[in-house]
């Protein structure tokens, strides 16, 4: 993985609708690939509504709390060839308590890595850590995560260029 966005914008107040976006770009490693996998979790309806470009949903299934999501490409795909997926699902009632969380697990090697959460003018983020699981470490995020978008919205952030594999990262805040 080259490069991984994901964001939350939260459409409401309540935290009963949201839009997910993933953006990742992806330099494949061997020939011959036709699918790429995708996966999420969290609680309500999480998969409301799926979107991705390129390809197709050709499979998904629960396993556990997890639901994959296996993308048909739709043309073969050559080791060194960079591809770029947008990701997009209306997610209910997934934001609802007073304290809730963006999650993202490498899984690949991964160059950069950046989560985003978008609040409603109504509704901004009174506190946000960054959770990672393997070393057990918080960190609070000060004013240099927190932006002010043109329309006044809120916007949370946390980025690196030196994304651990097979680490998970939580985003997680309180509003």
């Amino acid at each position: 993985i080259l490069d991984y966005d994901a964001t939350v914008e939260l459409l409401d107040a309540k935290g009963k609708l949201a839009l997910f976006k993933k953006r990742q770009r992806v330099k494949f490693q061997q020939d011959n690939i036709i699918a790429f996998e995708d996966y999420a979790w969290g609680d309500g309806d999480i998969l409301a509504d799926y979107r991705c470009t390129p390809g197709v949903i050709a499979d998904q299934y629960q396993e556990g709390d997890r639901w994959n999501i296996l993308i048909s490409l739709r043309n073969t795909k050559s080791i060194g060839d960079v591809e770029q997926f947008h990701i997009e699902r209306t997610v209910k009632d997934t934001y609802i308590k007073d304290e809730e969380w963006l999650q993202t697990e490498v899984r690949r090697h991964t160059r950069r890595l950046k989560m985003s959460v978008i609040f409603p003018q109504e509704r901004g983020c009174q506190h946000a850590v960054l959770l990672q699981r393997s070393v057990n470490r918080a960190t609070e995020l000060g004013p240099e995560h927190f932006d002010t978008l043109p329309d006044g919205r809120q916007m949370i952030f946390w980025e690196t260029a030196h994304a651990k594999g097979y680490e998970i990262y939580t985003l997680k805040w309180r509003w």
